[in-house]
């Protein structure tokens, strides 16, 4: 996938754990677990800028584009 998570970076920058993030922003664990793998197609706005203002971030300290092929095309190549 061409967009990299790196909330668990953030995570370990503030000294948070998940479960303590997943309360601030109002999100089960599971649901966070899945957006730190990146196993998530897409997030809320308003989930993104709970998680920046307990974090105190942007979105782009979470999420990057890194170029390459994307995951969810299947075969593997560049369309």
């Amino acid at each position: 996938m061409p967009i990299l998570v790196t909330l668990d970076v953030m995570l370990a920058r503030r000294k948070m754990r998940s479960r303590e993030l997943a309360e601030l922003v109002g999100i089960t664990e599971a649901n966070l677990s899945l957006l730190k793998s990146g196993k998530v197609r897409g997030v809320r706005f308003d989930t993104l800028a709970a998680i920046c203002r307990a974090l105190d971030c942007q979105p782009g300290d979470l999420l990057s584009y890194v170029d390459g092929p994307d995951e969810a095309a299947g075969d593997g190549e560049a369309t």
